[in-house]
């Protein structure tokens, strides 16, 4: 076991910070955590990963060793399944003992001689970080556009690579964001940039051999709730600027064929209504939530944008929501959900049916491939589940067969008849069920006190779908049992789910997820002492709201890059995301909503009660969760807590949200976060 008793946890220093709200004096000791760069901060931080690492010494061996099972799974030398795009097979493959992935192709034919595009590991030779963002070859194949993060806050560099010669143009473009497109003249590029809350907010136009202090600013977004994405359709024929806040969104297109000029309006925005455009031959197809909740199908010639134009395709259904639509020149692809699985179905223009793409497994995840080629008939699809590793297929849409191109290996003998996958309910006090998608060993014995690790997330109508993890075999190889529940506030289960478990209904979240852990301490896969969670980000959040909410009910907690400071950073406009996510939390500016989030705000509900083991992980480049809030948080929880249960804090001084870079690095931390666990529950071998 660790020794709880030595050293000395750290103890953060507390200077009073007071501000006024809504009449009330609010006191906050740890406010000075966030002077970003300051000696104290940094001092602090230090203190608190010098702890960890003492603490955690004794694990050294044992996390070797399961990082060395983790990698031993992989199949380090490995190749993705080619696309074809044009006349050229696109692919990246890894090498054994290398981070990062290496983007090549071949022209004509996969027995072609290999031209690598993009080698990640020289690009980030000497970087504590790396991320590649864009990686968008032109129309004509000739140039590759592409995008790096160096430090995690996932502010990017754009380079410009000739194919042709292997060499660098001199364009170069500082602090853009993620968009980036390329208009059919093969010279012209489109990109988005961020402003200093790291909203995506202006899109550029970019000509090739010009500097990018000349660039032309084309459209610019002042509502800070509106996020701006920039994107071609799949036809080639339009660019799209997408508008986007978290209940309405709008689109304006341009000609792809006609760089130079102005983007014009699809449909004004309205709010609490969000749509996309797919466009096919003279139609475009509009995917909205217009007096729909689960979204609806409409389309219009490409001639008239205007509603009174538009005709149902396909009408609203209640029990099955409509995530999305691809476009080939002789189907439509639509993708839904349905009892909280995602579904495939496609439409035969020539034929004027719909069919349905058939899945078996009780609990699995679906995504579909980037399929270039608007004029093919196969739809390239990934299929995986909590014990099948990522399966690649084509599905032939005349034929309605599909064909499996890889199947990613797991080394080692993995035999996946050897375990089982199941969702189970779980019902609240207020009568929803809430499913819970389990994998474990087929011989695994219940009533057994077997430990289970249970995730969440229940924000944004992001989906917790249940995928292939090799590492996570390491827990159920040992006699755990993993679990994820599909809390309200997540989109599991349709829109209306979403809606159920955000604003003034958020507490639902947590007391789902708590419902969750008691349905599975009663049908005896865990106990009390053996219960883990784990949960990132907006999942932080949960984690937080939980253990003050119910702290003899967990084992140990994962919060990783946990959103717990809600209403001092809800306060706060200058902080990314804050204005945009109004629509998520509430504007604490409006009392009734200040009061309610100050209800479960995770920072400002710390007790002096005794609460489980704690591993709280940070970024200090993190841009969506500032690193000061885990920082905060620990630091109050220190003050507060009773008893002797472990709480560290630990965080990555050279990277941002998503942790670590790297796939070597990646299992080295999630090794930590196991062999943290392992050694609080005890009676666990590594």
């Amino acid at each position: 076991m660790i020794d709880e008793q030595k050293p000395k946890p750290p103890v953060a220093r507390e200077k009073v910070w007071k501000h006024v709200i809504h009449g009330e004096e609010r006191i906050d000791s740890y406010h000075w955590l966030r002077n970003r760069g300051s000696e104290d901060v940094l001092q602090y931080l230090h203190q608190e990963n010098d702890y960890t690492d003492v603490i955690m010494k004794p694990t050294e061996k044992g996390r070797e060793r399961l990082y060395g099972e983790m990698v031993a799974r992989m199949k380090e030398t490995d190749l993705s399944v080619p696309e074809k795009m044009d006349g050229f097979y696109y692919y990246s493959r890894t090498e054994k003992g290398k981070q990062y992935g290496i983007h090549c192709r071949k022209e004509g034919s996969l027995e072609a001689e290999e031209t690598v595009l993009l080698d990640g590991n020289e690009l980030a030779l000497d970087q504590e970080y790396f991320k590649l963002g864009a990686n968008k070859v032109s129309p004509d194949h000739r140039y590759l556009a592409y995008s790096v993060d160096v430090s995690g806050d996932e502010l990017f560099t754009l380079f410009v690579k000739d194919l042709t010669t292997g060499e660098l143009l001199s364009d170069r473009i500082d602090d853009i964001g993620y968009g980036v497109e390329w208009a059919n003249d093969n010279r012209t590029l489109f990109y988005t940039v961020r402003n200093q809350a790291h909203r995506p907010y202006r899109v550029y136009r970019h000509v090739l051999g010009t500097a990018a202090g000349e660039d032309e600013l084309i459209f610019e977004e002042p509502d800070e709730a509106y996020f701006v994405i920039i994107y071609k359709s799949k036809s080639k024929a339009y660019l799209f600027i997408y508008l986007k806040s978290s209940t309405t969104s709008e689109i304006r297109l341009l000609d792809a064929n006609r760089p130079q000029g102005t983007f014009t309006l699809f449909n004004p925005r309205l709010h609490g209504v969000e749509y996309d455009v797919t466009h096919h031959e003279d139609t475009f197809y509009i995917h909205t939530n217009e007096d729909a909740v689960n979204f609806k199908v409409m389309r219009s010639p490409v001639t008239r944008f205007d509603k009174s134009g538009w005709e149902e395709f396909i009408p609203h259904r209640p029990e099955v929501k409509i995530d999305g639509l691809e476009s080939f020149r002789d189907y439509l692809v639509i993708y839904e959900r349905e009892r909280g699985l995602k579904t495939i179905r496609y439409y035969d223009f020539t034929a004027s049916v719909f069919q349905p793409i058939p899945f078996q497994e009780p609990v699995y995840t679906i995504w579909p491939g980037k399929n270039p080629d608007y004029h093919s008939r196969l739809l390239r699809f990934t299929y995986s589940s909590l014990i099948t590793p990522r399966s690649v297929y084509d599905f032939d849409l005349a034929g309605s067969t599909r064909e499996l191109l890889k199947q990613y290996e797991v080394l080692g003998g993995y035999d996946p008849g050897q375990y089982r996958t199941e969702r189970v309910l779980a019902r609240t006090s207020d009568g929803a069920e809430i499913p819970i998608s389990l994998a474990y060993r087929k011989d695994l014995k219940r009533a057994d006190g077997n430990p289970l690790w249970l995730h969440g997330y229940g924000s944004y109508g992001f989906s917790s779908d249940p995928y292939f993890s090799s590492s996570r075999l390491s827990l159920i190889d040992r006699g755990f049992v993993y679990a994820i529940a599909h809390v309200r506030g997540g989109g599991d289960m349709g829109r209306p789910w979403y809606e159920a478990g955000k604003l003034l209904n958020k507490k639902n979240t947590f007391t789902d997820f708590i419902a969750c852990a008691e349905h599975l301490i009663e049908q005896g896969f865990t106990s009390k002492d053996r219960l883990v969670i784990s949960g990132c980000s907006a999942g932080g959040l949960l984690m937080g709201a939980v253990v003050n909410m119910r702290p003899e009910l967990f084992s140990a907690v994962i919060a990783d890059v946990p959103f717990v400071d809600v209403i001092n950073t809800m306060l706060d406009p200058s902080i990314p995301l804050t204005v945009h996510e109004y629509e998520e939390w509430g504007n604490p500016n409006d009392e009734e909503y200040f009061r309610y989030m100050l209800d479960y705000s995770p920072y400002d509900n710390i007790g002096r009660k005794e609460y489980p083991p704690m591993l709280v992980l940070g970024g200090l480049n993190d841009s969506r969760v500032q690193y000061w809030e885990p920082a905060k948080y620990t630091a109050r929880l220190r003050k507060q807590k009773t008893g002797e249960h472990l709480l560290l804090l630990k965080t990555d001084m050279s990277a941002g949200h998503d942790g670590a870079s790297g796939r070597y690095n990646f299992l080295k931390e999630i090794a930590f976060k196991f062999a943290f666990v392992f050694h609080v529950l005890g009676g666990i071998e590594y």
